[in-house]
């Protein structure tokens, strides 16, 4: 697959399958399936390398032996699946995450949406973070990697929350893609500094990583549990009471 972001095949991916799954259930019931339906259009555009029977589980996305998954959260439900695949074949998950969000909301009670707003939240690639330390005992192995798309996404909630304007707790209507802004791929073990900013020193705590990464203590010390496993640093001490990282050179 290329390994460079096409805008007009994103848009043609999007414009393809927003189109038909509409058709097919209406737009207010579609959760998931959208964003999932038209990142698998957009990384295999030809339908024949869809849904590919493998052993007893069937891949999104099979192209030559390499097989893709588009998931979306809760990657620990992977691990039955991944066990198998792995043994065979190369595998690439793809994550989605909404980096700009348009966000409206359905009042139930009137069938009224309201006009979109920004939301003031930016996605970002460290998302990914906890759902990595899930199936931390596989990153490790060469053949998985991973793609981490940060999407443009125009969101629609129920106004069902438990807060005092219902927003809070709200169930999410649909998240419909509009556009692809970045992506990043791990291919090799090498690629998870791609999650160390070049502005971190050679030596590090988890405190100069939340700093330099802009990321919560609790995200930092899950990222480096992660960086652990695949020795992209390692723990060398302490400094003070707390541990002290430092980079493969």
């Amino acid at each position: 697959m290329d390994k460079t972001i096409d805008p007009q095949l994103f848009t043609k991916a999007c414009e393809t399958m927003i189109g038909v799954l509409q058709g097919q259930n209406g737009i207010g019931t579609l959760q998931e399936k959208t964003i999932h339906s038209v990142l698998k259009y957009y990384y295999a555009p030809d339908p024949i390398y869809h849904e590919i029977k493998i052993g007893q589980y069937v891949a999104d996305i099979c192209v030559d032996g390499e097989i893709f998954e588009v998931q979306t959260r809760n990657f620990h439900t992977m691990r039955k699946k991944l066990t198998y695949f792995l043994q065979d074949h190369d595998v690439t998950i793809i994550y989605p995450v909404a980096h700009t969000k348009w966000l409206s909301w359905l009042n139930i009670e009137t069938g009224e949406i309201s006009p979109k707003r920004k939301s003031p939240k930016t996605g970002t690639f460290y998302q990914i973070i906890p759902e990595l330390y899930r199936i931390k005992t596989f990153i490790s192995n060469p053949k998985l990697h991973f793609i981490i798309s940060l999407l443009d996404v125009e969101e629609t909630r129920y106004l069902n929350g438990w807060s005092r304007d219902k927003k809070r707790g709200s169930t999410r209507m649909d998240g419909i893609p509009v556009g692809l802004f970045d992506e990043m791929r791990i291919d090799t073990l090498s690629d998870y500094t791609k999650f160390l900013p070049t502005s971190l020193p050679l030596q590090f705590t988890s405190k100069d990583l939340v700093k330099s990464a802009k990321i919560s203590q609790r995200s930092a010390t899950l990222l480096l549990n992660v960086l652990l496993e695949t020795k992209v640093i390692t723990r060398i001490g302490k400094k003070g009471n707390n541990y002290l990282y430092e980079k493969e050179k």
